[in-house]
């Protein structure tokens, strides 16, 4: 093959990888604009809901600096609290199979 069929085979392909790099960068810019104006749009629709949300955040009190009893009573509440909603599910269940002629 002569010199000249080289340089214009690696001149395809640099003129193909460039072209494809572009049309990337094109695609990618043009999602990166619609995905800003959506957020635009959503930042307007947030911010005209007017909402009276509590703070949260100023009740936080780091278990670090609680009173161990009162970290252990609150485990053991939960806890229970927890086997008491099991306890209603079970018993909606058992209900709702009584209901049922087949149900064994």
């Amino acid at each position: 093959m002569p010199w000249w069929s080289w340089l214009l085979i690696w001149g395809v392909l640099v003129a193909g990888l460039v072209a494809v790099l572009i049309w990337c960068a094109v695609a990618l810019f043009r999602k990166a604009v619609t995905t800003l104006h959506a957020l635009e749009a959503l930042n307007d629709q947030v911010s005209s809901v007017d909402l009276d949300v509590p703070s949260v955040c100023a009740s936080f009190i780091p278990a670090v600096f609680a009173d161990s009893a009162v970290l252990l009573r609150n485990v053991e509440q939960n806890r229970a609290d927890r086997g008491h909603r099991s306890q209603v599910r079970r018993d909606a269940r058992i209900v709702r199979g009584k209901l049922f002629p087949t149900a064994r």
